[in-house]
């Protein structure tokens, strides 16, 4: 059970609420949004604080601005579309503090909704000790305060772990974050078994802390993606041009070790499909890992050995975890390892979960969205939480008993 405050545990009506999400969508070159899921998510909550009566002011983040305004990164495209899901008017503050914002949120009524403007235009955001005072005025602006943007909840930022603790026994999860908490405890605590982990990525050294972790649950792990290339030469496999990080050859190793300790199974690529140019159309081979890939070639998907594999040891698993994709699948000539993996997935009768920005816009580009069972909106959040239990912005919201 979810020990912290939910938003159904809140008076709402007539309170002004503060309301942290996750809107940082993708753009296109002139602004345009590119995926909506993250709007689309947080709408539950937004809706049921609305029908409560209450006012929200809502709280988020857009791309790395670095502390200073930069209207590329504003959150006026949101504001916009969240306007059309709602039929309903949306203000956008010209910032996230100051004398303005302070009148608009005075003059806010219920059912009435107010962004404030990128909360990274202010360089306290991801610097809390850089200048408290940013969330005391953030917090002077509500009666209560609600996370949920789960895709930031690993992030010890003003708005997502000093502001809520400014909030004593008004600090609650929205119905997207108590989701997120919930599918992901149950992978972790009572998985249907097999437990089978698909990790990708280009890189190993994001993801070795959860692969330790992960290594106490489950009972196959396959390796694909940029990553699998530091597995293969820790263990004096060539390959080429392929991504490696040398600096964590030894990491590898101790991963497969303590996996071979566990009698855990793990399952790297035998065979690839490999280029000399990473572009649309380039002259492709398929090379077998035993004779090496050469080295003015790169590694840009799973070879028909490996897919097959891959996919056979998914048909068998009760749980699948997937995180990264297998090969460069932005471009449609190594798109399809990844593309086959995400719909032979569907096709078993597993609990599946899917996270990482990534992981989603391969299960897109695949047409399989609507058949995956959750489908998490965190990228390093989900890793974090499956490594820790929990995040920081979790611990930050008010104990259900309190």
């Amino acid at each position: 059970m979810f020990k912290k405050l939910s938003v159904k545990d809140l008076a709402l009506e007539g309170k002004k609420v503060l309301l942290r999400v996750d809107f940082n969508v993708p753009l296109s070159s002139t602004g345009e949004i590119l995926d909506d899921s993250r709007i689309v998510a947080s709408l539950p909550t937004i809706k049921y604080i609305l029908d409560a009566g209450g006012a929200i002011i809502l709280l988020s983040h857009m791309g790395r601005p670095k502390g200073r305004k930069d209207p590329k990164y504003s959150l006026a495209p949101c504001a916009k579309a969240l306007a059309n899901f709602l039929s309903i008017p949306v203000k956008l503050a010209p910032d996230s503090i100051g004398m303005e914002v302070e009148e608009l949120v005075k003059n806010l009524k219920p059912k009435e909704i107010l962004i404030l403007e990128n909360l990274r235009f202010h360089e306290a955001e991801e610097k809390p000790k850089l200048d408290p005072t940013f969330a005391q005025k953030l917090a002077a602006f509500g009666d209560c305060y609600i996370d949920d943007a789960f895709g930031t909840a690993h992030r010890a930022h003003s708005s997502t772990v000093s502001l809520p603790l400014l909030f004593p026994g008004k600090a609650a999860a929205g119905f997207l974050l108590e989701k997120e908490v919930r599918v992901l405890s149950q992978l972790l605590e009572q998985p249907k078994k097999p437990f089978v982990a698909l990790i990708g990525g280009a890189k190993i050294s994001t993801k070795i802390a959860v692969l330790r972790s992960l290594l106490q649950k489950i009972d196959l792990l396959l390796i694909g993606g940029g990553m699998a290339f530091t597995f293969l030469k820790a263990q004096g496999g060539e390959v080429g041009r392929s991504i490696v990080e040398d600096d964590f050859l030894n990491e590898a190793n101790l991963i497969l070790q303590e996996a071979q300790e566990k009698k855990i199974k793990v399952i790297l690529p035998n065979d690839f499909i490999a280029v000399e140019e990473i572009k649309e159309g380039a002259r492709s081979i398929t090379i077998d890992i035993k004779d090496g890939i050469p080295g003015h070639f790169t590694g840009v998907d799973l070879g028909p050995k490996s897919l097959g594999i891959f996919i056979s040891s998914l048909q068998t698993a009760g749980t699948i975890l997937w995180n990264g994709p297998v090969g460069i699948f932005e471009i449609n000539d190594f798109a399809k390892g990844t593309i086959e993996i995400a719909r032979a997935i569907v096709e078993t009768k597993a609990e599946t979960v899917i996270g990482g920005g990534e992981t989603l816009a391969a299960v897109k580009k695949a047409g399989v969205t609507e058949k995956i069972s959750h489908i998490s909106t965190g990228g390093g959040a989900t890793l974090e939480f499956i490594e820790f239990g929990t995040l920081p912005g979790i611990e930050a919201l008010t104990d259900r008993d309190q």
